[in-house]
């Protein structure tokens, strides 16, 4: 059954640079863990699972232990108009998170790819 979410609460989630950016690289890459995350958008690890854990409570993202890492991952499940949020979001801005791709992309040893 698909979850329901206030436009209001998304956009609130969505207007934090961290938050908006992780979201980005998860709809671009599928999965990550949370050192995935703290390599790419160069923040501290505290911060970052601060962040998703607002992300999990709100039902935008799920999390999924695997070994010793626990990956993140965009909710099965979100409404249509959600996805197309983050979808137009992502096609529509390029700099902010397509760096943060691109240094995910030179990381060495990536769990999500193991």
């Amino acid at each position: 059954m698909p979850m329901s979410i206030a436009p209001e609460k998304l956009f609130r989630l969505l207007s934090d640079s961290t938050r908006l950016r992780s979201v980005l690289l998860l709809r671009a890459e599928g999965r990550l863990c949370v050192c995935e995350l703290t390599h790419a958008l160069e923040v501290s690890q505290p911060k970052i699972s601060r962040h998703l854990a607002q992300l999990r409570d709100a039902g935008l993202v799920t999390d999924e232990r695997r070994g010793q890492w626990v990956h993140y991952r965009l909710a099965d499940g979100l409404p249509d108009w959600v996805r197309r949020v983050i979808e137009a979001v992502g096609e529509g801005t390029g700099v902010p998170w397509k760096a943060a791709q691109q240094r995910l992309g030179g990381m060495p040893n990536r769990p999500s790819l193991s």
